[in-house]
């Protein structure tokens, strides 16, 4: 297996191609790509919520970032005709799971029911972790998991090189297997290929994001 057929397998791999339906709201998580707060504001614009709940502080990417996540983002949501009043932030979480606990307690505070369905959005090659995480943490609501609809090549920008891009499929898909285990999320079926791609990746040297100290599949 070559590195370019291995991206190409994670990526197909990390999306979990659910279908949109209407729901109470849609849930962004933070990360480093303001397009996903473009895509929510689209998905408003089609009604399929009519609230929407911006999660992220200084995450893994965006901890030299002027201001938390959340709030750039819902800046982003609002110039694409978003009414702030149609808004909720938190923005305190670093992690995804954070995100999630943080964010009820939003919706708490401010007095909001929590939703029976969620759309949540985030980065595309984080569909699989997203949903993993909300099934472990989040399980009274459905949730469909969405992103931008890219492909890899192009997501790719200045500001989210191919290394960096790859090399963070290649982390999430380690805490995919490894999550699981210490209760942050549900088992994902993986399939051969997708393992053998992960290998293929990691030794062709996209490993900048892996968790320090965890054994590799293949050295345990």
């Amino acid at each position: 297996m070559t590195p370019e057929e291995a991206i190409a397998i994670l990526w197909d791999y990390h999306h979990v191609k659910q279908e949109l339906r209407p729901a109470e709201l849609i849930f962004i998580l933070g990360s480093n790509d303001i397009r996903v707060a473009e895509y929510a504001a689209e998905l408003y614009a089609r009604k399929l919520a009519p609230l929407l709940l911006f999660s992220g502080g200084m995450g893994r990417f965006t901890g030299e970032w002027a201001v938390p996540e959340a709030e750039l983002f819902a800046e982003a949501a609002m110039k694409k005709g978003v009414p702030g009043d149609c808004i909720l932030i938190e923005n305190k979480s670093t992690n995804t799971g954070e995100n999630v606990r943080f964010s009820r307690a939003v919706l708490e505070k401010a007095g909001i029911p929590e939703p029976s369905s969620i759309i949540a959005l985030q980065k595309p090659y984080m569909e699989r972790r997203t949903l993993a995480t909300l099934q472990a943490q989040w399980p009274e609501v459905r949730v469909a998991v969405s992103s931008p609809p890219f492909s890899f090549r192009e997501y790719l920008t200045r500001e989210l090189p191919q290394d960096l891009v790859v090399s963070a499929m290649v982390g999430d898909f380690q805490r995919i297997l490894e999550y699981p285990k210490q209760g942050f999320s549900t088992e994902q079926p993986v399939p051969p290929e997708a393992m053998a791609a992960f290998r293929t990746l990691v030794e062709a040297g996209y490993g900048s994001q892996l968790l320090k100290g965890v054994p590799l599949p293949w050295n345990s």
